[in-house]
C-alpha cells in the first residue's frame, strides 16, 4: 500500500479517534478591531491553552513561535492559516479580497514552524464571483504545495450573506449553499473541512455527508454558553468530527473550562447538560 505522506501530520491534529479540537486564535491577521478583545497578551492565550490542552490551535505565521518554543512534544498542534482577507470588517468594501499570505511558496510558513496543517478560506459573497475565484485559486495553490511536501490542508468554505443594515456580511446558514460549497472545498482537494453550522442542526449530516473527509464546525461569534453547548452538541450528533471554536473560548473569562467541556463533548460524547456541568466544575 503507498504511504500517505500527510498522514503523519494530520495525527498531530486530529486525535486517535479521528476527532479534533481546534482552538481558533488567528484572527488577528483580519484587521478588525474587535476580534482583539481577549487577544492583547497572545503570550499569555497561549500558555493557557497549552495548559488547557485542546487538540490543535489555529495560528498565524507572525505569532506561532509562541507554541512551537513550548518545549517537549505534548502540546497541541499547530494550525497554520495561510490567506488574509477583509472579509470580517463590519462595512463592505470596494474591493473585496482574499490573498495567500506567501503566494511564491505558500506553505513555506508553515513547514519551518512545523505545523500539523494549514487552513485557508473558500468564499462565496453576493455579488462577489471575483472573490470566489480568488479563494479557488488559493485552494488549488496550496493543494499542489501540500502534495508536494506533505502537508494537510483545511479548508474553510464560507457562504455570506449581505448585510445591508451594517454594511458588510454575515454568515448564511442556507444548507443547500453550504453542503455545495463544502462538495466543492472537497473537490477542490480538502483533507479536512472546517464548515459553518447550518440553520437547522438536523441537516448536518448532509453537510459531513458532502464532505467525505473530517468536518469540524465552525463557531462564529460569542453566544451564551448555554446556546454554545447546545448548539455544539446538536452538530456533533449529526456526526461532525469536531469544533473549530475562537470568541467562544479565547473571549470568555475562563477559557480551560470552555475547553474542558468540549474536549469531553467531542472525544467522550458528554451531552449539553454534561458539558455545562463540567464548565461549572460540577462534574
Amino acid at each position: 500500500m503507498m504511504f500517505n505522506s500527510h498522514k503523519p501530520r494530520i495525527n498531530r491534529f486530529l486525535a486517535a479517534d479521528g476527532k479534533c479540537l481546534d482552538v481558533a486564535i488567528d484572527h488577528g491577521i483580519f484587521n478588525e478591531p474587535s476580534f482583539l478583545d481577549g487577544l492583547q497578551d497572545m503570550a499569555g492565550v497561549v500558555d493557557a491553552l497549552v495548559k488547557a490542552a485542546p487538540d490543535a490551535i489555529q495560528m498565524n505565521i507572525g505569532q506561532a513561535d509562541l507554541l512551537q518554543s513550548v518545549a517537549g512534544p505534548h502540546k497541541p498542534g499547530l494550525v497554520l492559516r495561510t490567506d488574509v482577507g477583509n472579509l470580517y470588517n463590519p462595512v463592505t468594501h470596494a474591493v473585496m479580497y482574499d490573498q495567500l499570505v506567501h503566494y511564491d511558496e505558500p506553505i513555506i510558513g508553515a513547514l519551518k514552524a512545523d505545523a500539523a496543517a494549514v487552513v485557508v478560506n473558500l468564499l462565496l459573497m453576493p455579488g462577489q464571483p471575483d472573490l470566489h475565484r480568488q479563494s479557488v485559486l488559493n485552494v488549488g495553490r496550496l493543494r499542489a504545495a501540500c502534495d508536494r511536501y506533505g502537508m494537510p490542508l483545511m479548508v474553510e468554505p464560507l457562504v455570506l450573506k449581505s448585510n445591508e443594515n451594517g454594511g458588510g456580511y454575515q454568515v448564511d446558514g442556507n444548507k443547500r449553499l453550504i453542503v455545495s460549497l463544502v462538495r466543492q472545498a472537497r473537490e477542490l482537494g480538502a483533507d479536512v473541512i472546517k464548515a459553518d453550522p447550518t440553520d437547522h442542526a438536523d441537516d448536518y449530516h448532509e453537510v459531513v455527508q458532502a464532505a467525505r473527509c473530517p468536518v469540524l464546525v465552525r463557531g462564529g461569534g460569542r453566544k451564551p454558553i448555554e446556546q454554545v453547548f447546545a448548539e455544539a452538541a446538536a452538530f456533533l450528533a449529526q456526526g461532525a468530527h469536531g469544533l473549530v471554536y475562537g470568541r467562544n473560548i479565547y473571549q470568555h473569562p475562563n477559557p480551560a473550562r470552555i475547553v474542558a467541556a468540549f474536549m469531553a463533548m467531542i472525544h467522550d460524547g458528554a451531552d449539553a447538560e454534561k458539558a455545562l456541568a463540567i464548565y461549572r466544575d460540577e462534574a
